[in-house]
């Protein structure tokens, strides 16, 4: 039976650190063999993600350093807020 886990930092760890065992059918690739790889049907990883409009409140002066840098502060929060998720961080 599969048991559903939610990607929690603790699960993120988890499988972090779960023992890869590599052999003659699944070797272990360097970083060269690594970097060539692509995925063999592109149009899955070349998704827009759906944009949804939503109202939260912002310390004053977070929203003014991300102002500072110029147009697409928003886009900023966006790429931050991902690469907190990505990281396991939320």
């Amino acid at each position: 039976m599969i048991t559903s886990k939610k990607l929690t930092a603790e699960r993120l760890e988890e499988i972090r650190e779960f023992p890869i065992s590599y052999d003659e059918d699944s070797p272990k690739l360097t970083q060269e063999q690594m970097a060539r790889l692509k995925p063999a049907h592109d149009e899955y990883w070349n998704v827009t993600p759906v944009k949804k409009t939503i109202s939260i409140k912002i310390d004053a002066d977070i929203l003014d350093a991300l102002k500072a840098a110029g147009r697409g502060y928003q886009t900023r929060i966006n790429r931050i807020l991902r690469e907190a998720v990505n990281q396991g961080k939320i």
